[in-house]
C-alpha cells in the first residue's frame, strides 16, 4: 500500500497545506460524501476546510455522539464518512464508537480525532490511543501534512477492507503546523451518483444480546488480522542507522527524534495500534539499545514490552505536556545520549520576552455583566466549557468549578440536593446547552432542585472560532435554517420560571437573580447578547472614555476585568493612585464599567455625544 509518491503518468501539484487541511483534503479525495462533527481545538478547522469542497454534505452536530451516529449512519447506507472531533469529544462519542466496532459498516468511515497534548485548550490530557485499544479498532497516526492526507484515504481503505470504523489520531503540531503536500492534481476518487437500496441486515447491525455475542467474536477474530496486516502496512516502515541506538516514534514525536537524533535507526510507526509485532521484533534485533519516544501515554511502550521487547522511552522522555525538540534534547543529555554541548549556549537560546497575557474575557464580552453580578451577590458558581470559563480568572474570579461540556448544571443540581446552605449557579453557553446541557436541566426540572442556571447565548460557538449550532438559524454549509429558540425549549422542559435579560443591564440581571434567589425551586435566567467579536456587534462599537476630573481611583472598574481599561500616567491627589483611562482601540461600549463606577467619572454613550472632547489618554 503506497502512501504518496509520483505515479506515472499523472500530474502531480505540491501545496503548503496545515495537517487540518491536509485531512479534509484527503478525505475529499477518498470521496468522502458526509462528514460531521463538533468544533473543538486543535481539529476544528478540518470540517471547515471540507464543507467548502464540492460535492459533499458536512454539518456541526449538537454534540460529538450525534455526529459520530451521522456517519455509522451515513457507512450503514455505503457512502464513505468521516467523524471529527478533539480527544475529550471522543468521551462523549464513546458509546457509539464500540457499537460501530461491533456491528461494522457497508462502507469506509474514518474517525478523526485531535488530541492536545499539553492541554493548549483542554481540560484534561487524554491520549485517545487508549481507546483503539478498547473499542479493538485500528489507530493510524501522521507524523506531518503529507501523510496526514496520505492515511486518511487508507483509513478508508482499511476500514472497508477489514469492515471496522478506523481512528485517525493527530496532535496540536501536526493538526496547526504547515507542511508540503504533493498529490494527483485530480485526486477525486468519485463516490457513486446512485447508491443501492438500503441493506437490511439485522444479525449485524441491531446489536440485540444474541446478536452482540456473535459479533462479539467477529471482533476478535479481526483483531488478530488486522495485527498481522500491520506487519505489511507501509506506514510503518524500518529507516536503517546506527546500530547503537533504535528508536520506535511516531506522529511529531518521530519529526523531533529525527532532528535531535539523526544517526539512529528508526522505526516510524504510522499505525500504532496493532503494532507490526514481527516488524518490530525485527527492528529491535538489529540495534543495540531500543528507545520509545511518543508525546504522552506509554502507549507504545507498554505494547512493546507486552511482547517482552526491552526498551526504554518514559524514564527518559516527558510523560506529561506537550513535546518539543527542546524536551527532546534536554532528555537525550540527561540520559548520556548525546554529550552536555549538545545543548545551545545561552546567548543562542536568549530571546526577547514576550509580555505577559494572562486569558481574559474580551473587551466588550457579554458574559462579564453576569460575572459582575454573582460577585455583588456573593454566589458560588459552578462554570462550564466555553469562553465564560475565563470568569475564574482574576480580577473576577468569578466561577468556582470547571469540569465538562454540560457538567455546570449537574453539579449545580447535586449541590442543592447535598444541602448546603450557600444556593449555586449554573453558567452554561448556548452551544454548550444543546450539546449536552438539555438532559441536565431536564434532570433538574424532574428531580425538582431550587437550581438556578444560567444560559449564555451570545449567538454562536465563539470559542472555537464563531461557528454556528442549532440556534442560530444556519447550517455549516451556510444553509439557513430553523434556529431553536431557547426560551419556548426551556420551558417545554419543565422550568416555570424563566428570565430572558440583557447582560449589558446590570440592573436587570440584578433583579432577575434576586427573583430566582427568592424561589425554592428550578428557574433559568438566558442572557442574550452576542458575542462582541461577531461583525454584527464590532459595527456598533463606540469606545467609552474616562473624565479625568471626576476619577478618584478607587479601581471598582479595574475588577470588571476589561482588558480596555487600565492604569493611567495620571496620579489622583486624594489617594496618590493612578487613574484609570480607557483604550480606545479596545473598548467596545458596552458601558458595563461605566455602570460599576461609584462616582460616575466614566461617561455613558449619551454623556459622550454631549461631552467636549479630551486629549487622548495616555
Amino acid at each position: 500500500m503506497v502512501l504518496h509518491g509520483d505515479t506515472a503518468g499523472q500530474k502531480l501539484v505540491r501545496k503548503l497545506l496545515s495537517g487540518n487541511e491536509a485531512v479534509a483534503q484527503g478525505a475529499w479525495a477518498a470521496g468522502v460524501r458526509v462528514a460531521a462533527g463538533y468544533p473543538g481545538t486543535p481539529g476544528t478547522e478540518i470540517l471547515e476546510h471540507f464543507a467548502a469542497m464540492p460535492g459533499v454534505y458536512a454539518e456541526w452536530s449538537p454534540n460529538e455522539q450525534v455526529a459520530l451516529n451521522v456517519a455509522i449512519g451515513a457507512a450503514y447506507a455505503g457512502s464513505r464518512s468521516m467523524a471529527v472531533m478533539k480527544q475529550v469529544g471522543l468521551n462523549v462519542a464513546a458509546d457509539a464508537l464500540f457499537y460501530a466496532a461491533a456491528t461494522g459498516l457497508a462502507a469506509g468511515l474514518v474517525l478523526v480525532v485531535a488530541d492536545d497534548p499539553g492541554m493548549h485548550s483542554s481540560q484534561d490530557e487524554q491520549d485517545s490511543r487508549r481507546y483503539a485499544r478498547f473499542a479493538r479498532v485500528p489507530c493510524l497516526e501522521p507524523s506531518d501534512s503529507q501523510t496526514a492526507r496520505d492515511l486518511v484515504q487508507v483509513a478508508l481503505a482499511v476500514s472497508e477492507q477489514f469492515d471496522v470504523p478506523v481512528m485517525l489520531r493527530t496532535t496540536t503540531r501536526i493538526a496547526h503546523a504547515h507542511s508540503v503536500v504533493t498529490f494527483d492534481e485530480a485526486p477525486r476518487r468519485e463516490p457513486r451518483t446512485e447508491l443501492p437500496s438500503y441493506q437490511i441486515d439485522i444479525a449485524k447491525y441491531a446489536l440485540a444480546p444474541a446478536h452482540a455475542r456473535i459479533r462479539r467474536g467477529v471482533v476478535e477474530e479481526r483483531m488478530a488480522r488486522l495485527a498481522d496486516f500491520a506487519d505489511t502496512f507501509a506506514g510503518n516502515v524500518i529507516e536503517p542507522g546506527e546500530a547503537e541506538l533504535g528508536i520506535v516514534a511516531n506522529g511529531v514525536a518521530y519529526q523531533y527524534a529525527r532532528e535531535i537524533l539523526p544517526r539512529a535507526s528508526f522505526l516510524k510507526l504510522g499505525m500504532t495500534y496493532p503494532l507490526p509485532r514481527r516488524l518490530v521484533a525485527r527492528f529491535a534485533a538489529q540495534v543495540r539499545r531500543l528507545l520509545v519516544i511518543e508525546e504522552q501515554d506509554s502507549f507504545i511502550e507498554e505494547e512493546l514490552r507486552l511482547l517482552g521487547i526491552a526498551c526504554e522511552g518514559k524514564s527518559i522522555f516527558p510523560l506529561i505536556g506537550e513535546l518539543s525538540p527542546a524536551a527532546v534534547l534536554e532528555s537525550a543529555v540527561r540520559a548520556g545520549l548525546l554529550p552536555p554541548t549538545s545543548r545551545p549556549t545561552r546567548a543562542a537560546t536568549q530571546r526577547l520576552a514576550p509580555p505577559l497575557r494572562p486569558p481574559a474575557l474580551c473587551p466588550g464580552c457579554p458574559h462579564r455583566g453576569i460575572f459582575v453580578i454573582t460577585n455583588k451577590l456573593k454566589l458560588v458558581v459552578n462554570g462550564d466549557i466555553g469562553c465564560y470559563g475565563l470568569g475564574l480568572m482574576p480580577p473576577l474570579s468569578a466561577v468556582h468549578t470547571c469540569g465538562c461540556m454540560g457538567a455546570s448544571i449537574g453539579v449545580a443540581h447535586g449541590v442543592a440536593k447535598a444541602g448546603v446552605q450557600e444556593r449555586n449557579v449554573a453558567v452554561i453557553g448556548d452551544s454548550t446547552f444543546f450539546h449536552s446541557g438539555i438532559p441536565a436541566l431536564l434532570n433538574v426540572a424532574y428531580n425538582k432542585s431550587n437550581t438556578i442556571t444560567i444560559i449564555m447565548d451570545n449567538g454562536t460557538t465563539a470559542m472555537t472560532g464563531h461557528q454556528p449550532h442549532s440556534g442560530t438559524g444556519r447550517t455549516l454549509q451556510q444553509v439557513t435554517t430553523s434556529a431553536t429558540p431557547l426560551e419556548p425549549l426551556v420551558r417545554a422542559l419543565g422550568i416555570e420560571h424563566v428570565y430572558t435579560v440583557d447582560p449589558y443591564a446590570l440592573p436587570e440581571v440584578e433583579q432577575a437573580l434576586n427573583d430566582c434567589l427568592a424561589l425554592d425551586e428550578p428557574a433559568v435566567i438566558i442572557s442574550q447578547r452576542g458575542c462582541a467579536l461577531l461583525p454584527e456587534a464590532r459595527r456598533r462599537y463606540l469606545p467609552l472614555r474616562v473624565d479625568a476630573a471626576q476619577c478618584v481611583a478607587c479601581g471598582v472598574c479595574l475588577r470588571v476585568g476589561c482588558p480596555a481599561l487600565f492604569n493611567s500616567n495620571e496620579v489622583c491627589e486624594l489617594n496618590q493612585r493612578p487613574r484609570v483611562a480607557i483604550d480606545p482601540l479596545l473598548c467596545t461600549g458596552c458601558e458595563i464599567c461605566a455602570q460599576v463606577c461609584p462616582v460616575g467619572a466614566i461617561l455613558f454613550r449619551e454623556q459622550l455625544a454631549a461631552a467636549p472632547q479630551d486629549e487622548p489618554q495616555r
